[in-house]
């Protein structure tokens, strides 16, 4: 998030550092986090050196093409950006970085993060990573997001692929593990999202989008917040149930869980826009803490 010191702060960045904001670095670090997950819960036991290798390139890849879909965004989305408070501060709303600057920087990332994945990590891997970054950068920038209320919903099978991209980096295939975590932050996503919408749902509306604050009210989209966080609460024992992990993460999925639903049902009974941000940053630590106790539980057992 950008607060308004951070907006004043960034007109005097240098260069590099408005191109370096483009890429959005906390969430793809987010993203890079979970993908990263994904490839130690491929390998049984401790990587040997060259899968630490592949971990190493797999990562990097990652993280150069997820921060090219980041720029993408910013170049489509400039006129919005500009629009709304909460993003009018980038380089590319202000006119300071040209489309074409922007376009050649998304372009040469995402042509070094394939090229990177391709020779050093596998093929397979690439092209998931690239259908990803179609999945955000297009479907979900271009198509979705000005379209429907349920933009967060479908488009956000993109933004669950970084354990799938994670594991099929190390194994080379996609067993049915990796779907299961990749089920987690599909349904993570709209109660993370629909949170921060709701406290910035003038910002929206003023860009014209249709997130589901905007189009169905506020009471509407706290309802869709908890009935999501139940279901997702549901999904996250899973990878117990289905002897994927063990006590330890079960323990962890269960606190976490119930701190969701906990924010979730507080939000729905009675609204103010401080709970609103605290549910959404719950909800970045919920899923950064259930990855981490995914991790810590695979190398307990």
């Amino acid at each position: 998030m950008a607060s308004t010191s951070t907006a004043s702060a960034f007109v005097h960045s240098p260069r590099w550092q408005q191109f370096y904001q483009l890429t959005k670095p906390r969430v793809v670090q987010l993203i890079v986090f979970c993908a990263a997950i994904g490839m130690a819960l491929a390998v049984p036991g401790m990587p040997s050196l060259q899968q630490a290798l592949t971990m190493l390139a797999a990562v990097a890849g990652i993280w150069l093409v997820a921060g090219a879909a980041a720029a993408f965004n910013c170049l489509i989305e400039d006129g919005i950006d500009a629009r709304m408070k909460r993003t009018a501060w980038r380089a590319t709303a202000k006119g300071e970085l040209s489309r074409t600057q922007t376009l050649t920087f998304s372009a040469l990332l995402c042509a070094a993060g394939m090229a990177l994945l391709g020779f050093y990590v596998n093929v397979l891997t690439m092209w998931l990573t690239f259908a990803t970054f179609i999945g955000y950068a297009v479907i979900y920038t271009v198509i979705l997001k000005p379209m429907t209320p349920q933009n967060i919903v479908i488009g956000g099978a993109s933004g669950a692929m970084p354990p799938v991209l994670g594991w099929a980096a190390l194994r080379g295939d996609l067993g049915p593990e990796p779907w299961l975590l990749c089920l987690i932050i599909f349904l993570w996503t709209p109660p993370h999202f629909w949170a921060l919408a709701l406290y910035r749902a003038e910002d929206y509306a003023r860009a014209g989008l249709p997130m589901l604050p905007v189009t169905h009210g506020n009471d509407y989209t706290r309802l869709q917040i908890l009935l999501y966080t139940w279901v997702l609460f549901a999904a996250t024992l899973l990878p117990f149930l289905t002897g994927m992990s063990g006590w330890f993460y079960l323990a962890s999925a269960v606190a976490l869980g119930l701190g969701f639903c906990g924010y979730a049902f507080r939000l729905w009974r009675s609204y103010s826009e401080m709970l609103a941000r605290r549910t959404f940053w719950f909800s970045i630590w919920h899923l950064s803490l259930l990855f981490a106790a995914l991790l810590i539980d695979h190398y307990i057992a």
